[in-house]
């Protein structure tokens, strides 16, 4: 099954990926990928659908499924981000090499890697495409 990060969510100041359930009167109702328990979200929730994120790139910005695509691509363990700092750094500059450094920082290495371990985990690198997105939504109409 394809993975829409559409409705994968990130939620500032918790641990963890989110599958995006339903709407909820004041919030968004969703489920954790790794424990599969249920929380509702409110309006004042920082929430960002990792379709959303990308990195800076010298010759722009790259999306994070791009990103997590030339992850799996890379020879070899991905590191962990509990890694050395070094380790990260040279295995983003296989993956993306042309990262641009002054803006794309070890934090947000990190944040990536810790997704991709759960989109490895509890989802698939399969990824649906902004063009499979929007034939559904002409469905749904």
């Amino acid at each position: 099954m394809k993975t829409d990060l559409a409705k994968i969510l990130s939620v500032s100041g918790r641990h963890g990926l989110y599958l995006y359930l339903a709407q909820a009167r004041n919030g968004a109702i969703a489920e954790s990928l790794e424990d599969k328990k249920r929380t509702v979200f409110d309006a004042k929730s920082r929430i960002t659908t990792l379709a959303d994120i990308a990195i800076y790139t010298n010759e722009g910005e790259l999306k994070l499924a791009d990103v997590f695509t030339a992850m799996s691509k890379v020879g070899g363990t991905v590191p962990t981000s509990k890694s050395d700092d070094k380790d990260i750094k040279a295995f983003f500059g296989k993956a993306v090499p042309n990262y641009d450094g002054d803006r794309f920082y070890l934090s947000h290495m990190k944040k990536i890697l810790d997704w991709y371990d759960d989109i490895v985990k509890f989802a698939s690198l399969d990824f649906v495409t902004d063009e499979e997105r929007e034939k559904e939504a002409a469905k749904a109409e």
